[in-house]
């Protein structure tokens, strides 16, 4: 088949990004790890070994200078790892995915299934204890795959139970969007008003047809997932701009700024719902929009705010608004 343009773009700028990347600068945690693994997952369309080389560079890296697995960010990269090592049956990137299947299975749970997001890093000694959205990529989908893969039942059956989970703590009963986190020691969201982050949202709708996908028919858990994806998409759809983007914050004529990595997201979870959730017939259907987002701005870091990758904390002092420049106040540096 030939390559579209558009998807020739996307392989230029793969390409481009590629030759870029020093594995010595990455780091082991949810920005660098989620980028290798989005190669590697090019590379398993392609049915290539196109981008193996800087997968497995970082893996040896971290597998002679050990990380600290101490947090749901952390257990990203093990993403990274299960590839090589399913490509190559390297011994190094093996131990990475063990230990963070080990963190997975032992760490001590807040809500249900869920650990404190934060984990026992030393920000987990500080901030409070809470279940945050974005665990449901950088947690869940890792348990899923390695699960799926090597039989081992334990950590399937973990990644397949996170999205009921997160559903019915953070998914909003009025609007069907999520909130950021959940407190254990309040009992509730945070923020505790109508907030709404559109990357965290991306989050959920990016990792919710990939969930679905690694599920075999009639999975227990297939049917509830399904419902919470289809009342997200219906959330999402009124809420996309003119243009084709989405927005930081979420909300009816939103003044917050276009968000390059939320809107990639969601459209993500669009594009791979439409193949894998078995409704894609309606989102197809209901996704078709005049606007569309302009490849210069998404690959453009100097068409977006600073703060546009930047790990969030939920901050009590956030307002039912948010902040004016971020819906997440203290965002780390």
């Amino acid at each position: 088949m030939k390559p579209t343009a558009e998807f020739q773009r996307v392989l230029e700028l793969a390409d481009l990004s590629a030759g870029r990347a020093d594995p010595a600068r990455l780091h082991w945690s949810w920005g660098d790890a989620l980028y290798l693994w989005s190669l590697s997952e090019l590379d398993d369309f392609l049915g290539e070994e196109r981008y193996l080389s800087l997968c497995k560079a970082y893996c040896d890296r971290f597998a002679t200078h050990r990380p600290a697995i101490d947090q749901s960010d952390t257990c990203a990269p093990g993403l990274v790892a299960h590839a090589v090592w399913k490509r190559t049956g390297d011994p190094g990137a093996l131990s990475l995915v063990e230990d963070v299947g080990r963190y997975m299975l032992t760490e001590p749970r807040v809500v249900g299934d869920a650990p404190n997001h934060l984990g026992h890093s030393l920000e987990g000694r500080f901030y409070p204890a809470s279940v945050w959205v974005d665990s449901l990529m950088m947690f869940g989908l890792f348990a899923l795959r390695r699960g799926r893969d090597e039989g081992e039942e334990a950590l399937f059956e973990l990644g397949a139970r996170q999205p009921r989970l997160y559903a019915s703590l953070l998914q909003d009963p009025g609007s069907g969007l999520f909130r950021h986190s959940w407190w254990v020691r309040r009992g509730g969201p945070q923020p505790r008003g109508p907030v709404f982050w559109g990357r965290g949202n991306g989050w959920v709708m990016a990792s919710l047809p990939m969930i679905l996908g690694s599920l075999p028919p009639g999975h227990p858990e297939a049917a509830t997932i399904q419902g919470v994806l289809r009342r997200l998409a219906e959330a999402l759809l009124p809420l996309q701009l003119p243009d084709g983007f989405w927005t930081t914050l979420l909300e009816p004529e939103s003044r917050s700024y276009r968000e390059a990595s939320a809107t990639a997201l969601v459209a993500a979870g669009f594009l791979r719902a439409s193949r894998e959730a078995g409704s894609g017939r309606v989102m197809r259907k209901r996704a078709s929009r005049p606007g569309t987002p302009s490849r210069t701005t998404l690959a453009n870091p100097t068409r977006r705010p600073p703060w546009a990758r930047s790990p969030c904390r939920p901050s009590p002092s956030t307002s039912s608004r948010g902040s004016a420049t971020s819906p997440c106040q203290g965002a780390a540096t």
